[in-house]
């Protein structure tokens, strides 16, 4: 989509936007009267609800205090530095290892592996497109529209035993966590999303569980309980919230918290799951 296209797209209510997108991805008209799935309660969420501390969340930068303050700084991923401006950044003074990313969307992390290998023309060109952006505009989740646009570095993180950092996606629905997806395999180029359960049995949650040749080798982390309980704790009083934690050398690092997955448009999840998790969300209507 280029600039123009993308201005054009900020112009159009909402509601339209978000019923003709949803006929498009899902192939099914949204009922937003009376919304029954997962994803049609989603996207009433995404129109009707807000609650300004969800702001604060979905800001990379300051969810931070809000995860220090409900389970602890030891679950945090070391920051290296918060810029407003990628010429705030001094290259010579980072890590040769780190990640780089804007606290107020998706999408603009850049994984830097060997600082000396970095192109520091694309970085910058990166950075500075998703900083001018208003990611609200992009799918209109509300909370995105008033944070305020920054850069952050983190320390690079990665397993010592796997050199991968596999995240487990914790479904949470009013603090009751129904399950998680764990994604793995990224660097491979066919990454994998599963379902499991607190017992770590996979659940045929989406298409790719359908797979019969599906090959399920990932061993139950020792420290799943401990997740399943912090995301607990970081989705109390949301109808909805998607935990996202890391795994790696056996400690739990928090990722983030995303209250519409893939923006409210996954045709990836089975119609009778759908309809099973969309019985979890109480709406409010009041």
């Amino acid at each position: 989509m280029n600039i123009y296209e993308s201005r054009l797209r900020n112009f159009i209510p909402s509601k339209t936007f978000t019923k003709h997108y949803y006929y498009q991805v899902m192939q099914k008209k949204l009922n937003l009267r009376n919304p029954q799935t997962f994803h049609e309660k989603l996207n009433w969420l995404k129109l009707h609800y807000y609650n300004p501390l969800t702001t604060k969340i979905v800001d990379k930068y300051l969810v931070r205090d809000y995860v220090k303050e409900k389970i602890g700084k030891k679950y945090l991923i070391p920051l290296i530095g918060v810029y407003n401006s990628f010429e705030e950044i001094d290259f010579n003074k980072l890590p040769n290892k780190f990640v780089i990313k804007c606290n107020h969307d998706s999408g603009s992390y850049i994984i830097c592996e060997d600082k000396e290998k970095l192109d520091l023309t694309k970085v910058k060109e990166k950075i500075n497109y998703h900083l001018c952006k208003n990611y609200y505009y992009q799918w209109r989740e509300k909370p995105y529209k008033k944070v305020k646009p920054k850069i952050i570095i983190e320390k690079y993180m990665s397993d010592k035993k796997t050199d991968s950092f596999d995240d487990y996606k914790f479904m949470c629905f009013n603090g009751e966590v129904d399950s998680v997806m764990l994604c793995t395999d990224r660097k491979s180029g066919n990454p994998k999303f599963l379902f499991f359960d607190k017992s770590w049995k996979l659940q045929k949650y989406n298409k790719a569980s359908l797979d019969k040749n599906l090959k399920v080798a990932v061993p139950k982390p020792k420290r799943l309980e401990e997740m399943f309980e912090i995301a607990s704790k970081l989705s109390k009083g949301f109808p909805f919230v998607r935990v996202d934690l890391y795994y790696a050398n056996n400690k739990i690092y928090f990722g983030e918290l995303t209250f519409f997955p893939q923006a409210g448009f996954d045709p990836n999840i089975l119609e009778p799951v759908d309809k099973m998790l969309g019985e979890k969300i109480v709406l409010s209507r009041r």
